[in-house]
């Protein structure tokens, strides 16, 4: 039997049991409504049961352009060149799902599109070539190995605390903080600015720089000749959805200039449009040696990518950032394809409407006596939880997706992400979503916090 069961969901039930047979629960992070899809559309789910959920997660910040948009299909089906397969014939006459070792005109047309929108974005001369990869660790992955193989006297990484990069390799190793486990004697941790933007009116205020600007020297002072890069996160996802200044960007991208450090900086989940801008770096005010793309680059597609220049990366001979799935013409199709909508569309245009429903519904919720702190900008947002009672916060936070899950009397109901860093709810709704249909859906998320707040206190 599984360990999460709800009334009325008997299909679900029944999946979700069979999941327990066979497959581990490591497979899945945890949440309290472990919600079985059935299908989606837009900014919605349909579990198995037949109900409906609006999307307040985009899957992981992935699904941007909404689940399964036609235009974004035909156009991926297009590029495969597998518009039409009514046929009989035993095999099809397209493009392989499958080109390792071999390069595909696809590949190439992928990567000389995503160069061409980062310049033109971002207006900058240091983003050349692209190193694809399948998953946004292994992204970092191949970025770390492209900054160390410049020296290997210079072998000293320097990452940002709580950050979240991977639990591979050295995206483990720079993932997190000292404490969480044994680390890569090469990594150092740096103190990201929390308390600074802990919700929208502390971030408005001027940051002081002194003190991460003296951390700074001292890891010169202490390191010196050996430290090799630096990598951090526009905002801290999975570390409890910190956006900070961008003056603390730009004194990182500063340092590394002075010392001749990679600056590396995690894009996997903010990339195409996220913050607000095509590429978050832009609205920080800043230009990284190499950027990491991912999750939003194909919108429900495993595929990311390193992106430096040609000097940085012509440090690694053949064959030493390859992998089977590295550049697949499936992947490449769906870059493509992703890249059309956001050039060709009014995707940014109606993210920006979308922000600012969000920010109003999202502090109108601290009326509900369950949230203390709202921050985040774009289409992704973090929630703190409360105390309530005896309820700590982070069961509160529980609670609130389950809640949210099961829905009002209406049927109406929402799919959250489980707890950030304990006590965050992240929400980061497919930047097509209607706005007016986000309003609608802010004010059930209310109704439905209000009514558990008022459970909570009376156990």
């Amino acid at each position: 039997m599984s360990s999460i069961q709800h009334q009325q969901e008997d299909r679900s039930n029944a999946i979700r049991a069979r999941a327990d047979l066979a497959e581990p629960k490591a497979l899945r992070t945890f949440t309290p409504s472990q919600a079985v899809f059935a299908r989606s559309a837009g900014a919605y789910h349909w579990t198995a049961d037949d109900r409906k959920l609006a999307d307040f997660s985009s899957g992981v910040l992935v699904a941007n352009l909404g689940h399964n948009p036609t235009a974004w299909w035909r156009r991926v089906l297009g590029y495969l060149e597998l518009a039409d397969l009514a046929t009989d014939a035993p095999y099809i006459n397209a493009s392989p799902l499958t080109a390792y070792n071999a390069i595909t005109d696809l590949e190439v047309t992928a990567a000389e599109r995503l160069l061409s929108n980062l310049r033109q974005e971002s207006g900058g001369e240091r983003l050349e070539q692209v190193m694809w990869a399948a998953s946004g660790s292994e992204a970092i992955q191949k970025a770390l190995w492209v900054a160390l193989a410049r020296d290997p006297q210079r072998d000293m990484i320097l990452a940002t605390r709580h950050g979240f990069h991977g639990k591979k390799g050295l995206a483990g190793a720079v993932t997190g903080t000292e404490q969480d486990k044994e680390r890569d004697s090469r990594v150092r941790f740096l103190t990201l600015p929390t308390d600074e933007c802990s919700d929208l009116e502390s971030r408005k205020q001027p940051v002081d720089l002194a003190p991460y600007e003296q951390e700074l020297a001292r890891m010169a002072d202490e390191h010196g000749s050996r430290l090799c890069c630096l990598i951090t996160e526009p905002y801290l996802g999975g570390g409890g959805s910190y956006h900070p200044h961008p003056e603390y960007l730009q004194l990182l991208q500063r340092f590394c200039r002075e010392r001749d450090l990679v600056f590396i900086l995690d894009e996997v989940q903010s990339n195409f449009g996220r913050t607000g801008t095509m590429y978050a770096f832009t609205h920080y005010g800043v230009e990284p040696d190499i950027v990491c793309l991912g999750k939003g680059l194909g919108n429900g597609v495993p595929v990311s990518a390193a992106v430096g220049s040609q000097l940085l990366f012509s440090g690694l001979d053949y064959g030493a950032a390859s992998d089977t799935w590295s550049a697949n013409p499936l992947s490449s199709a769906a870059v493509l394809a992703t890249l059309d909508e956001f050039e060709g569309g009014d995707v940014l245009a109606n993210a920006q409407a979308l922000s600012t429903v969000l920010e109003k519904g999202l502090v109108e919720l601290k009326e509900t006596g369950l949230i203390t702190h709202v921050r985040g900008e774009g289409t992704v947002w973090g929630i703190e939880c409360g105390e309530v009672g005896e309820h700590s916060p982070a069961n509160v936070a529980i609670a609130c997706v389950e809640a949210c899950y099961l829905g009002n009397s209406d049927g109406q109901a929402i799919h959250l992400l489980g707890p950030l860093a304990g006590k965050v709810l992240r929400v980061s709704p497919p930047l097509t979503m209607c706005p007016q249909e986000a309003h609608d859906y802010l004010n059930v998320m209310k109704s439905i916090l209000l009514d558990l707040h008022a459970q909570l206190r009376s156990h």
